[in-house]
């Protein structure tokens, strides 16, 4: 998939040759819901935790970096280009943001409740705790591959 977008967008690729290849989520179910809010719904936003990237050992999204999204089975759906980063805590979520990442009712409210749920799940997982102070990377991105499915 990457190579078939590198070739038909050569400009895009020089201009921000890195790119990460990876799935939404902690689980191939959560991570096809995800996938399926982008490929045929409004998703177009998503949240990590600083530490978490830092975890895994991935280096943060920079603006014009690209992202091979797959599904829960690790199967390459889409291209997506991040086209907005900000960093910030749980309280500089807003309601546009919510909206952006598509998911549940697309409120502020269900965001914060299920993102929070979410961290405390994930940084359990890995020894730690979620805190209001932890860092966020707030990520907007357009899909880019393939051509059908593009913004």
């Amino acid at each position: 998939m990457w190579t078939a977008y590198a070739a038909a967008h050569p400009e895009a690729v020089a201009a921000a040759p890195q790119h990460t290849v990876d799935r939404f989520g902690d689980s191939a179910e959560l991570s096809d819901e995800l996938l399926g809010l982008v490929l045929h719904g409004p998703k177009r936003a998503t949240a990590d935790l600083v530490s978490e990237f830092l975890a895994r050992g991935e280096r943060l999204p920079q603006v014009g970096s690209h992202w091979v999204a797959c599904d829960g089975a690790g199967v390459p759906r889409a291209v997506l280009r991040s086209t907005e980063l900000r960093l910030g805590t749980i309280a500089d979520a807003d309601e546009a943001f919510a909206r952006d990442e598509g998911e549940d009712d697309r409120t502020l409210e269900s965001w914060l409740r299920e993102h929070r749920r979410y961290w405390e799940r994930t940084c359990a997982a890995r020894g730690a705790r979620f805190t209001d102070e932890d860092e966020i990377v707030f990520e907007r991105f357009r899909v880019v591959w393939p051509p059908e499915l593009a913004d």
